[in-house]
């Protein structure tokens, strides 16, 4: 059904290796004719899998925000739609296509490498390049922007919460001296105010974890989990799979509890029997990691786990 005319490998060494790729695509079960979403399509690594396997009448549907990925979009013909979107609007989409269920969505939550390796978009402490950050270039307030605009408490708040970051006050306080003195525009003038907070033992690790607080404020990657994990679960049909991978505890804790209780904030719900009340069945209950092979190869999968559910 579907040829790609492209060079995978090629892709997927000037883009982004794609993780857990064999085990995320088993989790979606696929079924023939059926209709599957990859809401992550990065270098579109996932999205040739699931196409590699699909039958005639099946379509795929594959999102992505970020106009350097339509690059790597494949000569799919008829059974495949590139959607440029965020994700968090997968419902209105799917309505827009006149979807009313599919068979299973895939999501791989990870930053692709490509981002990290483009000095340009700000996205890693190992270039000096403008404090961008932003998934999508046309649209949205820089990491720059929050960085010199958001009151005290706010930052702290940020780098507290999405980067679990101890000393965030001290962290914050030196930023906002930093930028009544002058502007933070780049990464250089980022980490002069802040490297004096690590230790060097744990520099790399925590640096990554200050950028990440920042990543995921400008992108909204929370809030647009939610909405997306809670439209699939109103769109997949009864048998249909989820298939999640996560890098970090907050979507993963995020991920957990929407398969185990239907809602992100883990409350369990108990019928008259006192059965737990939930729209999925877990596939999988502990979670799939990398192999070792994975993880020598690839080291950026070392944090990612995937977790695999059926709608009941």
């Amino acid at each position: 059904m579907y040829k790609d005319k492209t060079d995978n490998t090629t892709i997927a060494a000037t883009y982004h290796v794609p993780v857990l790729l064999g085990e995320s695509v088993d989790g979606l079960n696929i079924k023939p004719g059926g209709i599957y979403v990859d809401v992550t399509f990065g270098g579109g690594g996932h999205s040739r899998e699931i196409l590699s396997r699909l039958t005639d009448g099946a379509h795929l549907y594959s999102f992505d925000q970020d106009a350097d990925a339509e690059r790597n979009i494949p000569d799919a013909g008829d059974s495949f739609t590139f959607v440029r979107s965020n994700f968090r609007y997968l419902k209105n989409w799917m309505r827009y296509y006149g979807v009313e269920h599919i068979d299973g969505l895939l999501a791989d939550l990870g930053v692709s490498s490509h981002h990290f390796d483009d000095a340009e978009r700000g996205f890693s402490f190992r270039f000096d390049a403008p404090l961008d950050m932003r998934m999508n270039k046309r649209a949205g307030r820089t990491a720059a922007e929050i960085v010199n605009t958001y009151d005290e408490e706010r930052l702290a708040d940020i780098f507290y919460v999405y980067g679990e970051m101890k000393n965030s006050r001290r962290i914050v306080s030196a930023l906002v001296k930093a930028r009544q003195t002058a502007e933070i525009k780049t990464t250089k003038d980022f980490l002069a105010a802040v490297e004096p907070f690590f230790k060097r033992e744990r520099e790399k690790k925590d640096m990554a974890r200050l950028f990440q607080a920042l990543r995921i404020e400008v992108n909204h990657e929370m809030d647009a989990l939610r909405e997306m994990l809670l439209a699939a679960s109103e769109l997949l049909a009864p048998g249909g799979r989820l298939s999640v991978i996560t890098y970090h505890s907050l979507e993963d804790r995020m991920v957990k509890n929407v398969m185990k209780s239907g809602n992100v904030e883990g409350k369990v719900q108990q019928d008259f029997f006192g059965r737990i009340e939930t729209p999925f069945r877990l596939v999988n209950n502990k979670v799939i990691l990398p192999s070792g092979q994975e993880q020598a190869d690839n080291p950026r999968s070392r944090s990612a786990k995937l977790r695999i559910a059926e709608k009941k």
